[in-house]
């Protein structure tokens, strides 16, 4: 364990399901050993996963952090929204972070928090990707959804499908770009990535719209440019089909459902949310907080498990490209190499 990666998690909203898949996930002796695992929460919102689980942290062999953000002796209300318990959520997100950009934890993995619960508070909050980019000073992140059969990067995510349609053709080539390093990283080759088209068929030459031809095809051809084994637009209603079948490793999707919708339909409990564009490695299950079963002990934590797996992938990928970067050494003489 001495040379394995520090994975920080926050718990989500302390009123889902996050505690208990978590600590569902941490008991299962495969995942434990992958990492040493920091879970960052609170006393109140562990002690009622603990409860309804029968699985003590204590004896997880994992680190707790505690973020005070609630009180001790609170009893959690599951399934109920409440302005402190989205408060609580993001105040796990922001520690974890911190561990992260301070050389404390090597990666992060999120479980769910809810939206309008931390709007509630008056905090204006779009989302986790942009919470933790905001956190980390940058204005340039991106959504992967990652499969074992796919991979979905994003244009834009949550924003008003009007203001998604209003495409920029840089913003769809720095997509390109992260979308490509990331899965450079997994799978150690060239990945062959496929554009969806913003409109029906693609446009049909300009009958549906004129965007796929004058922003989309375009941005295609400065990232062919670098070198980015890329293509399209291509008609959104059958490139993902055509992903399935190993035609491409990665899917960039103008908009929000546009990736979201094929992708957990394809692989639903298996696909996992990777922030690209960040100084830190983040992966989140891309499911809800589940009020509905929260509490009763029902949550599945195969997504959980997901996430945690591949943020040790990542974390062990970037160390790894790190040491062979710190072990290149500068050309000398006239010759290239």
């Amino acid at each position: 364990m001495s040379d394995a990666p520090r994975i920080a998690i926050s718990i989500g909203d302390p009123a889902g399901v996050g505690a208990e898949i978590a600590l569902k996930a941490l008991a299962d002796g495969e995942i434990g050993r992958l990492a040493h695992w920091l879970l960052i929460a609170d006393h109140a919102a562990l002690n009622a996963a603990r409860r309804i689980t029968g699985i003590d942290p204590a004896g997880l062999g994992c680190e707790v952090v505690e973020t005070g953000a609630l009180g001790a002796g609170d009893e959690i209300e599951f399934g109920q929204l409440r302005a402190d318990y989205g408060l609580a959520a993001i105040d796990y997100v922001r520690r974890a972070v911190e561990l992260c950009l301070h050389g404390e934890a090597d990666a992060m993995v999120t479980a769910p928090l809810n939206k309008e619960a931390v709007t509630l508070s008056g905090r204006a909050f779009s989302g986790h990707t942009e919470y933790i980019a905001e956190l980390c000073g940058t204005t340039d992140s991106r959504m992967l959804l990652v499969s074992e059969k796919l991979a979905t990067v994003h244009v834009t995510t949550h924003i008003p499908l009007a203001q998604a349609c209003k495409l920029d053709r840089r913003r769809i080539v720095r997509t390109i770009e992260l979308g490509n390093e990331a899965l450079m990283l997994m799978l150690e080759r060239r990945p062959r990535i496929a554009l969806c088209g913003l409109n029906p068929h693609a446009g049909e030459h300009g009958l549906f719209g004129a965007q796929d031809e004058e922003l989309i095809a375009p941005a295609i051809a400065d990232a062919r440019a670098q070198g980015i084994d890329c293509s399209g637009p291509h008609p959104p209603d059958t490139i993902f089909v055509r992903g399935l079948r190993g035609e491409f490793d990665l899917i960039v999707a103008m908009y929000h459902d546009q990736g979201h919708i094929p992708m957990k339909l394809i692989d639903f409990e298996g696909t996992v949310n990777v922030s690209l564009g960040l100084p830190i490695i983040r992966a989140s299950v891309d499911h809800g907080t589940a009020f509905d079963i929260a509490g009763k002990n029902l949550a599945d934590a195969a997504n959980m498990k997901s996430a945690m797996r591949l943020a040790v992938r990542m974390a062990q990928g970037r160390q790894a490209l790190s040491e062979a970067l710190a072990g290149v050494k500068p050309a000398t003489g006239g010759g290239s190499r």
